[in-house]
């Protein structure tokens, strides 16, 4: 795989270039879009935005069964996707040598798929079920997915594979907690 951003190898490699290039352009470096996307993206290392969101349910429905359900549901998906999918390919995360303009923390794990995508649809997931704030969660997902594009600590293409596997463990996960 090349890690120069000019020539690209593969047909996913230009997507992800593309995507980037519009990404710097149209919206990096806009401060309010800046301090979103960083924002979304720190609250949501290691699944902390999604446990604290089902504990707020939990406690507004007064049952503590929907946050344990999504507390397994995110333990399983941080632990196939960030401890075997990741492991398998291994993917290098994008070069970044400029300075960001908030503080992020610097995952030590491949790149391939986005984590946070996978957490995010799953959580979305769980936390929809008999949930009139279903868009919301779904839109605050979505957020946290795109963030990791703007941050530069995902590619595209890992974002798009991160939501792609997070749909299906979401689906898998609400079936099984009918």
């Amino acid at each position: 795989m090349s890690d120069s951003a000019s020539d690209p190898t593969t047909p996913v490699e230009g997507i992800d270039t593309a995507v980037d290039a519009w990404w710097e352009r149209a919206l990096r470096g806009r401060p309010a879009m800046d301090r979103i996307m960083y924002a979304a993206s720190e609250a949501a290392n290691h699944s902390r935005l999604w446990h604290m969101l089902g504990a707020v349910q939990a406690a507004a429905r007064r049952d503590p069964r929907a946050a344990t359900e999504l507390s397994v549901a995110l333990i399983s998906e941080a632990a196939l996707v960030n401890g075997l999918v990741k492991t398998i390919f291994g993917r290098r995360r994008p070069a970044f040598s400029g300075q960001r303009p908030h503080t992020l923390r610097q995952p030590l794990t491949s790149s391939f798929p986005s984590g946070h995508a996978s957490a995010a649809m799953v959580a979305a997931a769980m936390l929809s079920r008999r949930s009139r704030l279903a868009p919301a969660y779904y839109a605050l997902a979505a957020v946290v997915a795109l963030s990791r594009i703007h941050v530069r600590l995902h590619h595209a293409s890992d974002v798009a594979a991160g939501i792609g596997i997070g749909a299906v463990l979401g689906a898998v996960a609400r079936r099984l907690w009918r």
